[in-house]
């Protein structure tokens, strides 16, 4: 029994010195440690993602500094070009500032087994040092910052096209503003950050854009002038206005402000009536007796009234108006097609002193006539005329005469068709040459009062002759005769013409009319 308890008292002897070994190193241990990381850092500490665990402040810095030197930053634009700038190229490098030694005192070392295994993610106000002149260098030798190589920004604007005026987007360019450009890197190399993208405002911005609130307000309205559509019926011809016209009328100045060029709508009218305006065409007629024959003058035909139709159509297109029209004439005629006498007209030839009457292409009246004396310069207009009005019984009054007649339908001013009792049933022939009227239209009264009855006010007049004849009657004037002959405006338009050959020396001097040709090759008056 005694030998038993003595060897339990050595084991329990044993025990305890065990435990208090193991007790004696878990101290030591803990001191260790506890001095050890009160000069350095925990394990699994991180200053600005660098790993300084178990290093001294002083290791800490120098592990920063080699980071830092190891620099490099990456920056792109707007276009998606890459550049980069090396900390040694700017003298980039880390001046500590006395916060690693204090994160190092302030670790509460002691507490370190329950510290030792956590990470830990410090910073410190460190100082970053480089040459501001080297990195503005660096920068300003980016290629997207060379002149040649930015863009100016594009206002979106309203501009014509091929399409007519269209809402043209702004463009962005890629012009950098240097100072801002300059200052934005240096706050990302101040940061340490390593990748930096230029945003869009270190770039030059159009002042207007698309998203405009004037810009949409002016496109849809020129949009809606755009939609209207001006169709004229010209009989058998068709004449649009439309988009691919009025985009030429429309003017858009520097502040988006809209009008119309109101020459140019003239313009356009203007256009309209020299195509179709018919008033003293020349036309060719097919006479009763077969042969054809081309008169002109006259005040028949159709006149478009360009004020009045520039003001409707101008206002039309504001509308956005759609519709078909005949243009607004001041003068119509029987019909718009290419013949626009029709088939119910009277014709006058007064070489053969005869006139008919067609009603829907059906002669009615054939009758002789006696038309203006030639030879007292009294010759009747010719040209194409329309009936003016109809008068029964009617007074005629001229300078020196005064006459009675039943019927009288006049159609080239004072000039008309009527009856003349006085001829005594002699009508035709030549007397027109000798004894003819002072321009009127002489017609037996049989036939007269006739055509009267059928004869419409505006049934067209072709009147004729088969040779040349120089009419120089006040009436031929005022009616624009075809064949008048003003003398004094040709005597002056020959004689442009004949100083203008001497000037340009084309060939001998010209005589005028009274003139003659010396033999020294002047001209002179003849006696």
């Amino acid at each position: 029994m005694v030998r038993r308890k003595k060897r339990t008292g050595i084991l329990r002897r044993s025990l305890l010195l065990a435990l208090g070994v193991v007790l004696f190193l878990i101290i030591v241990i803990y001191v260790f440690f506890g001095i050890y990381f009160r000069s350095h850092f925990f394990y699994q500490t991180s200053i600005e993602d660098v790993d300084v665990g178990g290093k001294t402040a002083e290791q800490a810095v120098d592990e920063l500094r080699s980071q830092v030197r190891d620099y490099l930053l990456t920056i792109y634009d707007r276009d998606g070009n890459k550049y980069q700038i090396v900390g040694t190229d700017i003298e980039y490098d880390y001046k500590p500032m006395g916060e690693e030694e204090k994160l190092v005192s302030e670790q509460k070392s002691f507490l370190w087994p329950g510290k030792i295994a956590k990470n830990k993610k410090l910073s410190v106000d460190k100082s970053i040092s480089y040459d501001e002149d080297l990195l503005r260098e660096e920068v300003m030798s980016f290629s997207c910052l060379q002149e040649e190589n930015m863009k100016k920004p594009k206002d979106a604007t309203i501009e014509m096209t091929d399409n007519g005026y269209e809402l043209i987007p702004e463009e962005q360019g890629n012009y950098l503003i240097a100072d801002k450009t300059l200052a934005a890197v240096k706050a990302v190399v101040e940061a340490g950050e390593t990748e930096f993208t230029f945003t869009d405002d270190l770039y030059e911005k159009p002042k207007v854009t698309s998203d405009d609130e004037l810009l949409k307000e002016r496109i849809t309205k020129i949009q809606s002038f755009f939609g209207a559509e001006i169709t004229y019926d010209m009989g058998m011809d068709k004449e649009v206005v439309d988009q691919s016209v009025i985009s030429s009328w429309i003017v858009v100045d520097e502040d988006y402000n809209i009008s119309f060029d109101e020459e140019k709508v003239a313009a356009y009218v203007q256009s309209l009536a020299s195509k179709y305006n018919t008033y003293g065409d020349e036309r060719e007629f097919l006479t009763s007796k077969g042969d054809t024959v081309t008169i002109g003058g006259g005040d028949y035909g159709w006149v478009i009234d360009k004020e009045a139709e520039r003001e409707q159509l101008l206002q039309e297109v504001k509308n956005g108006e759609v519709k078909t029209r005949e243009p607004v004439y001041s003068q119509t005629a029987v019909s718009r097609n290419k013949d626009d006498i029709g088939n119910t007209y009277i014709e006058i030839d007064y070489t053969n002193q005869h006139m008919w009457y067609y009603e829907n292409g059906v002669m009615k009246i054939d009758t002789d006539i006696v038309s203006g004396n030639i030879s007292r310069g009294n010759g009747s207009p010719d040209g194409v005329f329309k009936i003016v009005y109809k008068k029964s019984p009617a007074v005629l009054k001229g300078e020196d005469y005064e006459s009675n007649v039943t019927y009288f339908m006049p159609f080239a001013y004072n000039v008309g068709i009527h009856d003349a009792s006085w001829r005594n049933g002699k009508f035709g022939g030549n007397i027109y040459k000798t004894s003819g009227s002072h321009g009127c239209i002489n017609t037996p009264e049989e036939v007269v009062t006739m055509m009267y009855e059928m004869v419409k006010v505006d049934t067209p007049v072709i009147a004729y002759y088969r040779e040349e004849v120089k009419l120089t009657a006040e009436n031929t004037r005022i009616s624009n005769a075809y064949s008048y002959y003003d003398a004094e405006k040709e005597k002056a338009k020959e004689e442009a013409e004949r100083k203008k050959a001497q000037e340009q020396g084309q060939g001998t001097p010209v005589a005028g009319e009274g003139q003659r040709i010396t033999e020294d090759g002047s001209v002179e008056n003849v006696p």
